[in-house]
């Protein structure tokens, strides 16, 4: 029994979030439900990140790229689809915000073993990158992506 446990806790499921220009690691509790993308409802002089609202399940949610947020581009690729995301800065006014990604976010152990790539170049908002067999992965700050929509007064 105890070596059922020490195995849950070694590894954890994660979900690799395909983006236009790099793929986020997740925890798979961090992703409330992947939905089609659908042209969100917009509104004159926001910042390029800021896509618009969606709705959800009865809520409006903000719909963000996380490229542009963190000085890239935003892209709406074919494949584009929105990852709901758990809020978790513990602000009352957001329970969930909404991802652009560009594909299906596929499932990935994490063992506990985990490497980060060394002097990998990190954009604004990520917190480190991980490779995960042939692949890096960058690790998102999600709380300081919910802190930017509150600076921009869109929470």
């Amino acid at each position: 029994m105890s070596q059922t446990i020490e195995n849950s806790v070694a590894s954890l499921t994660c979900l690799a979030i395909p983006l236009a220009d790099r793929t986020l690691l997740l925890p798979n509790v961090v992703v409330a439900e992947l939905i089609p993308y659908r042209a969100p409802q917009t509104s004159a002089g926001m910042p390029a990140w800021f896509l618009g609202q969606i709705n959800w399940r009865d809520l409006r949610l903000p719909l963000l790229s996380f490229e542009a947020a963190s000085d890239g581009q935003a892209q709406i690729g074919g494949n584009a689809r929105v990852a709901v995301i758990n809020a978790s800065g513990g602000r009352d006014k957001v329970k969930f915000i909404a991802l652009l990604v560009q594909g299906i976010p596929r499932s990935v152990k994490v063992a506990n073993d985990l490497v980060t790539v060394p002097g990998a170049s990190l954009a604004p908002l990520e917190l480190d990158a991980v490779q995960i067999g042939d692949d890096v992965l960058k690790i998102p700050d999600l709380i300081a992506l919910e802190q930017l929509l509150e600076d921009a007064g869109l929470i």
